[in-house]
């Protein structure tokens, strides 16, 4: 497999940066989830479990691809991926160790792997942010393939080096075949489609006015809301296509651990009642699992009308890498 520069430069990092002593049973995540949403609930997990928890962030896929080089030489321990893609590319490379069951039963089927080697901590949905502004309920589209219509030429905003977006696509192949899937990256990068890094930009530029309509995940929009409720963007949902997808941010042990115990004690405490409401209340995530109330203002995730589309089908993440590179977005 090619490795990018990030990974390399990633992978570099750890060589010479950080290092972990053995003598300390130190339990080492690879984390594709940003600091600023995650952070928080880790550190009061050092606290309340008694863990010595070292966190390496970065970019999902690129984190994936470094465990995938390193082998069982990595010192991660737990990847805490973004997405179920990420995952479902690590369990079939063998990288992976079976999660207990007592751990993979608090969660929906929907929202795990099959083979019990990865799992959802907490739900994210797929939607099409607008400027109520700019655009008229009337005039949305009713599916993706829309947006590749002049009316939204240089109006739409993505973020093809997202790791989201990339199990968006990979759902987009598994639901409609490459041909198709290509057809229509390469239609929307010829209809002007504007790159963002990440989520967020989108919605600010969203905002600003910047562009009309954004592809991202339900949560982002509630951090503008918070800090100006006028803030004039809202959520539009697609039905039974890749726009209307519900992913998972999620864990997986790998085989290069001797801290198993540690790693699972880690993993219920995400799955705790408490780390639960954190996402639903501070991230605007949906919680996984049962009993644990979703976030507010939003739809509830039993009322949306995603694809049929089995998460752990979303595993051949370097499939989807070589599209978006030959539809010339990434």
């Amino acid at each position: 497999m090619k490795v990018s520069a990030g990974a390399l430069a990633f992978m570099l990092s750890w060589g010479v940066g950080l290092t972990v002593d053995a003598q300390t049973k130190t339990l080492v995540i690879y984390s594709g989830r940003e600091q600023k949403l995650v952070g928080p609930l880790i550190e009061k997990a050092k606290k309340d479990l008694n863990l010595d928890i070292q966190v390496r962030y970065g970019d999902t896929a690129e984190l994936a691809i470094a465990l995938l080089e390193e082998g069982k030489n990595s010192r991660a321990d737990l990847f805490f991926a973004q997405d179920a893609g990420a995952l479902g590319t690590l369990e079939k490379q063998q990288r992976t160790l079976p999660i207990s069951s007592n751990l993979l039963n608090k969660v929906d089927t929907r929202f795990r792997s099959a083979k019990g080697h990865w799992l959802g901590i907490s739900g994210r949905a797929r939607v099409i942010d607008y400027n109520t502004k700019l655009v008229k309920q009337n005039e949305l589209p009713t599916s993706i393939w829309q947006l590749t219509e002049p009316k939204w030429r240089g109006k739409v905003g993505w973020a093809p080096t997202n790791g989201s977006f990339q199990s968006f696509i990979t759902a987009m192949r598994v639901l409609e075949g490459d041909e198709k899937t290509l057809q229509w990256l390469k239609a929307m990068k010829a209809n002007g489609v504007k790159d963002y890094a990440k989520n967020s930009p989108i919605v600010e530029a969203l905002g600003r006015g910047e562009i009309h309509l954004g592809l991202v995940n339900n949560y982002y929009l509630y951090r503008f809301k918070k800090d100006d409720p006028n803030f004039p963007v809202t959520h539009h949902y697609t039905s039974k296509d890749a726009g209307s997808m519900i992913n998972v941010a999620g864990v997986a042990i790998t085989n290069s651990t001797d801290q198993k115990t540690d790693a699972e004690k880690l993993i219920n405490y995400l799955l705790s009642q408490n780390s639960q409401n954190y996402f639903a209340q501070e991230t605007n995530e949906y919680p996984l699992v049962t009993g644990v109330q979703a976030p507010s203002k939003q739809v509830p995730i039993s009322k949306l009308n995603p694809p049929n589309v089995n998460l752990t089908d979303l595993d051949d993440l370097p499939a989807t890498l070589n599209l978006l590179q030959q539809a010339g977005v990434l």
